[in-house]
């Protein structure tokens, strides 16, 4: 995944990888979770990283949840301390399958 020429969009900033990095170092540069860091970008923890590669790193004015196979939308309404509605506005498309990504724009 290359963004060469995009510096950010709505929910994320797009960080390229130099010499020395690793998703620790990046995450705390970031001040995010090494863990959802990984996981946004479709990673490991412990995945080999490499310069030139592009990351996508969460956006503060939002919060992520990576959906579960038994997920609901009540369910991850209630882990943001939101409505189903406001989730719903947030969001282009809900699935609810494993592995998608919702957003929380935070207040």
């Amino acid at each position: 995944m290359y963004f060469r020429d995009v510096k950010s969009d709505t929910y994320f900033e797009y960080y390229t990888i130099t010499s020395g990095d690793n998703l620790y170092k990046i995450s705390k540069k970031y001040n995010i979770n090494p863990n959802l860091l990984a996981s946004l970008n479709g990673l490991d923890i412990d995945d080999y990283i490499y310069p030139g590669q592009v990351l996508l790193i969460p956006n503060k004015n939002y919060s992520y949840y990576i959906t579960k196979n038994s997920d609901t939308l009540e369910g991850v309404a209630k882990t943001f301390g939101v409505s189903e509605s406001k989730l719903v506005n947030d969001n282009k498309t809900i699935y609810l399958l494993e592995g998608q990504m919702i957003v929380n724009k935070k207040n």
